[in-house]
């Protein structure tokens, strides 16, 4: 099941998320190997800067999302405000139905 992550950073923490970065890639690409990762990126703001994050994960169920979202090099360095983990259904331009 599609689970999406809607992860908000804390105001003034882009020094955080630049920092952390190379942390939180390598965990995206480990999740991507093991299937999990069904895509990912940076919400901007208006000056074009990170603002947050859309992270889209194939697992199980909440309880599996909530614990990849936990382990997340980026909440793990307090880079978050708030993340919201949704169920979600991939009805448009979803390759798997192409």
């Amino acid at each position: 099941m599609l689970f999406a992550l809607i992860c908000n950073d804390k105001p003034g923490h882009l020094q955080v998320r630049l920092d952390t970065r190379p942390e939180h890639v390598a965990f995206l690409e480990a999740l991507n190997a093991e299937g999990k990762l069904k895509f990912a990126g940076p919400f901007l703001g208006e000056e074009g800067k990170p603002t947050g994050s859309l992270v889209v994960l194939d697992v199980a169920d909440t309880a599996a999302a909530k614990a990849l979202a936990d382990q997340d090099p980026y909440a793990r360095a307090g880079l978050f405000e708030k993340v919201e983990i949704r169920a979600w259904n991939w009805v448009f331009n979803n390759p798997a139905n192409a």
